[in-house]
């Protein structure tokens, strides 16, 4: 879902998916490895159930006068 309906790359998921590095200096870099990206990614994802919560964004149709019978 991240990638196909909100567009994320699949570099940055991984990144943010990534569990576990043996050694400390790996497990600093990965912290800082795409971090504003992941940041913006994250805060998607948290927005996109309130999103499916309120409808789709509708403009509001505008009321017609019916035409005049013959």
């Amino acid at each position: 879902m991240l990638h196909e309906r909100l567009g994320f790359d699949p570099n940055v998921i991984e990144a943010q998916l990534t569990h576990s590095v043996r050694d400390s200096l790996g497990r600093a870099y990965n912290r800082t490895e795409f971090v504003e990206q992941r940041r913006a990614m994250l805060q998607a994802w948290a927005d996109d159930p309130d999103k499916l919560r309120r409808g789709p964004e509708v403009a509001p149709l505008r009321k017609v006068k019916p035409a005049a019978s013959r």
